[in-house]
């Protein structure tokens, strides 16, 4: 089976970083090419540039199949063929009801980019899926805790897909930041892949023989476990999935034929990966570092909190949390990095300078790193790509590091398929 790949919500090219083992020489992009993207697809609605794609661009070229456009828009009958369909979508709401006539049947909520994931398999219907988002997917929406990914599961088991997922965190195997993802492995009932599989019972897949097992081993003990029905038997349609729907879903799990079986499971720790190991060695500009203001905001900032505060209907209550270290233990993976890095706010990296020794923020050749991209990767030509902008197309980012290790095995089911 040729490797082809269609990357939706491609960001600045995580998955085809890791999947191709992407290097950046004198800003020259090397890659591997074992895998042929052969569409990319990245439109930021909230904002009036779009530097993410203008960075896929510089990175990966200019082409028809590289798409700036609303995926709601994009005609999916279009989308090339491809074997594999990668993205990371934004986690949201996937409740669906009946349209008023009824003549229509099912809808979901306009915007919502699951439905286009949808739209793309039930045009091109790729053999494999590899879905990134994060781990609350599992948990929402809080009132009917797991709907929204029961929507998901019934989704795919309504096109003929059967699902592996995991949620992963990047340190617990090696990479150097404590980042939780759930990724999401959908293969069709026709594949060489599911015929092999299915020989094997559902914890053997999810401990042994999995995809995720293969590539990130866990203890072979299951903590606790739940069972559920999502298909037709139970559930006559979308509809009645979004209305009635609950299920508590752990980290691991496996849905065969709308039958769902999730284990809590924990990994086998790799050696880690030390934040002190992505630092910058060389003089470091003076911009990064804390001058005396900024140094007494983050001690208050990361500080322990006991706070009274009145609500906007006149209730007195008590605001607290716990204190942070500062600066970060740099023997340790860092912590999680969100959109803000770099910002003065309690989430922000403060690090202890190797040369000098002196308090800074992260530079963003560090937050990079954190995620496994290549030095400078978001440092482009486009005005749109502020510095501001590099470490929040960071914050939204995946460990390109995991990618690369599904990748591996990934491309041996893809050898044993016709």
């Amino acid at each position: 089976m040729e490797l082809t790949v269609a990357e939706l919500f491609a960001g600045v090219g995580g998955f085809r970083c890791g999947l191709n083992k992407v290097k950046l020489m004198n800003d020259k992009v090397i890659e591997d090419n074992t895998w042929d993207f052969v569409y990319a697809n990245q439109w930021e609605p909230s904002t009036k540039t779009q530097p993410a794609f203008e960075c896929y661009i510089q990175r990966f070229g200019i082409s028809e199949n590289h798409q700036n456009i609303d995926i709601n828009l994009v005609n999916k009958e279009k989308i090339p063929n491809h074997n594999l369909l990668v993205g990371g979508f934004p986690c949201q709401d996937y409740s669906v009801a009946r349209t008023k006539s009824n003549e229509k049947g099912i809808e979901g909520v306009k915007g919502v980019l699951w439905w286009d994931i949808v739209d793309t398999i039930e045009a091109k219907k790729p053999p494999f899926l590899l879905l990134e988002n994060v781990d609350r997917l599992l948990r929402s929406p809080s009132n009917q805790r797991g709907k929204d990914f029961g929507i998901m599961l019934r989704s795919l088991a309504d096109n003929d897909y059967c699902v592996q997922w995991r949620v992963i965190n990047a340190a617990d195997y090696g990479f150097p930041q404590k980042r939780r993802r759930i990724f999401i492995f959908a293969y069709k009932k026709s594949t060489n892949y599911y015929k092999k599989i299915s020989k094997y019972n559902n914890s053997e897949i999810i401990f042994n023989e999995g995809l995720f097992a293969k590539s990130f081993p866990i203890k072979n003990k299951i903590l606790e476990k739940s069972k559920g029905i999502i298909n037709k038997e139970k559930y006559t349609d979308l509809v009645d999935v979004s209305d009635n729907f609950e299920l508590h879903f752990y980290n691991s799990g496996i849905m065969n034929d709308g039958v769902i079986y999730s284990v809590k499971t924990e990994p086998i720790i790799s050696e880690i990966t030390p934040l002190k190991n992505i630092l910058e060695d060389g003089n470091i500009d003076e911009k990064y570092f804390l001058n005396e203001e900024k140094l007494e905001k983050f001690k208050y900032l990361k500080g322990k909190k006991r706070i009274e505060r009145t609500s906007k209907t006149g209730r007195k209550y008590i605001f607290s949390e716990g204190s942070i270290p500062f600066p970060e233990n740099l023997d340790v993976p860092a912590r999680t990095m969100l959109t803000s890095e770099s910002t003065t706010n309690r989430s922000s990296h403060i690090v202890k300078d190797k040369k000098t020794g002196k308090l800074r923020t992260l530079t963003p050749i560090e937050a990079e790193r954190l995620n496994m991209f290549p030095d400078n990767w978001t440092k482009i030509e486009d005005k749109s790509m502020t510095e501001r902008r590099r470490y929040f197309m960071m914050g939204n980012a995946l460990v390109v590091g995991i990618i690369e290790h599904l990748g591996e095995y990934l491309k041996e089911i893809f050898e044993n398929e016709d």
